[in-house]
């Protein structure tokens, strides 16, 4: 996926870095439970041994305690970054 290009309607492109592949691989599987997603793409993430993984999870099939969620944790307009957030 190129840097300007996004993901599908309902997609979302998920980075995992971590300094073991044991901690990445349990940060994917709780995404695996609650999304549809693609099979992880593993890389190296850095000098220092760590992790770095890359899924595409699909809003659009959620597990059902996940739907519940996601539907009462819609954003409103009132909602503002808190400090330090982009």
């Amino acid at each position: 996926m190129e840097a300007s290009e996004l993901p599908s309607a309902g997609h979302a492109e998920v980075r995992i870095v971590a300094a073991t592949p044991e901690a990445a691989r349990h940060v994917a599987e709780v995404l695996r439970r609650c999304f549809a997603a693609t099979e992880a793409r593993r890389y190296p993430a850095g000098t220092d041994g760590g992790t770095r993984l890359h899924l595409t999870v699909d809003t659009t099939h959620t597990a059902e305690p996940v739907r519940s969620w996601l539907v009462t944790s819609q954003s409103s307009r009132d909602d503002h970054a808190q400090p330090g957030e982009i």
